[in-house]
């Protein structure tokens, strides 16, 4: 048993040890529902299981540059719109946003939906870019 006076002695040290503790788990106690994947693994899943792209960035992200042939739902009017998905159901579905904290959400809620092939793009968008592949610029058809 740990001794009062030694954690009255150290709590500065114990509330550091707890805060990184927390801080190196919270990327795993927030993954999504589907899987993370690349911007190479991605490209992968486009061009050889025509996987489908859900954009769930707001509309004015989506027009500053979004990954071509991107669907757009935003995550506020997701759980209104996903329906429009139902046909692609049982297909690779890659769902980004900016940085890949939105469309974690967004893959826990296709999950509750019954969409079973799902992959988030780790990094979002930002890391599309990073890794210098192409975007299109404008707003989106749907």
């Amino acid at each position: 048993m740990v001794p009062m006076e030694f954690i009255n002695q150290n709590i500065l040290l114990i509330g550091v040890v707890v805060t990184s503790g927390l801080g190196l788990a919270w990327p795993m106690l927030m993954r999504s529902g589907g899987n993370e994947v690349s911007p190479a693994e991605a490209t992968l899943l486009i061009n050889r299981n025509d996987a489908q792209i859900v954009d769930v960035r707001e509309a004015d992200e989506f027009a500053a540059g979004h990954l071509p042939d991107a669907k757009h739902f935003p995550l506020s009017k997701l759980s209104e719109r996903i329906g429009e998905l139902d046909k692609f159901k049982d297909k690779p579905l890659i769902v980004c946003c900016a940085t890949g904290m939105r469309s974690g959400k967004a893959c826990k809620e296709f999950t509750k939906q019954g969409f079973s092939n799902l992959n988030s793009l780790a990094g979002g968008v930002d890391a599309w870019v990073g890794a210098g592949y192409p975007i299109k610029k404008g707003k989106a058809g749907k």
